[in-house]
This record gives structure tokens, C-alpha cells and sequence, in this order.
């Protein structure tokens, strides 16, 4: 769960869902043990870098658009490889004045970064198969 001292929260999990409220937009984390969250959209509410880190266990952090091509392609590659495993995936939409994004050097979409108690691990920029998400992934291990 996302954590900070300037945001109250209240989680609330549903269909491996948890949903946090902030003081203001409430912000979706994936913990997906089944992964049937894994074909949401990317969440316009940012969670912070310091949030983001604070995360303990296997988090893979998703950036790029609802309205990318690649992101679009993408996807079903993704959705395959971490089919059934237990992972935080958080989507977070991203584009210019989205801070999280440029805290992580994001440059094409999608991006995925792989980490591991708030530390990244590996990052595959537009996966082009199953197997290079896979890889990275097992890195999380």
C-alpha cells in the first residue's frame, strides 16, 4: 500500500484491487494475485517517488498511456508473463508535467520498471515479447 504522512488512506481490496483514498483523486495499486486487475488502464492520480520506493516486495511500475500504440501492443505480452504470478503491478499513466515518470527516466512507452523493496531491479522499455518481460520479472526473485 502506498504511504505517506501527508495523505490519509483507507484501502479497501476488491478483485485484487486495493484502492487508495487520499485527501484528494484516489490512486489504484494493483496487488494482483491473480492478476485479473493486470488489464486496467493507466491511473491518472500519481503516487509519489517517495510511495512509490517505500513499497516492500515485488513491485513492477507500468508507465505509458491508454491511448499509446505500443502500450496498447504491449500489453497482452505483459498480461502473459505475469499471469498467475503474485505481484504488485501499479499503471501509471504518464506524459509531460507527470513528475513520477521523469523520476524514473522515462523516456518511450510503455516502460516497465521491476523492483523490489523500493529498489529498481531491471526495466524493459516496449516489451516485444512474453519472454523479455519474463526475464526481467525473474530477476524480482
Amino acid at each position: 500500500m502506498l504511504r505517506s504522512e501527508q495523505y490519509e488512506t483507507k484501502a479497501a481490496a476488491q478483485n485484487g484491487i486495493v484502492s487508495v483514498q487520499t485527501n484528494g483523486p484516489s490512486t489504484t495499486v494493483k496487488d494482483a494475485p491473480d492478476n485479473r486487475a493486470m488489464t486496467q488502464p493507466y491511473a491518472t492520480e500519481q503516487a509519489l517517488r517517495t510511495d512509490i520506493d517505500a513499497l516492500s516486495g515485488p513491485v513492477i511500475v507500468d508507465f505509458g498511456t491508454n491511448w499509446c500504440g505500443h502500450c496498447n501492443a504491449a500489453q497482452p505480452l505483459v498480461d502473459a508473463a505475469l499471469s498467475g504470478q503474485a505481484v504488485r503491478h501499479i499503471k501509471v499513466e504518464d506524459g509531460s508535467g507527470r513528475a513520477l515518470g521523469r523520476s524514473f527516466d522515462v523516456k518511450l512507452w510503455p516502460t516497465l520498471v521491476f523492483m523490489r523493496d523500493g529498489q529498481e531491479v531491471g526495466r524493459v522499455v516496449r516489451p516485444q515479447s512474453r519472454e523479455a518481460v519474463a526475464q526481467e520479472f525473474a530477476r524480482l526473485s
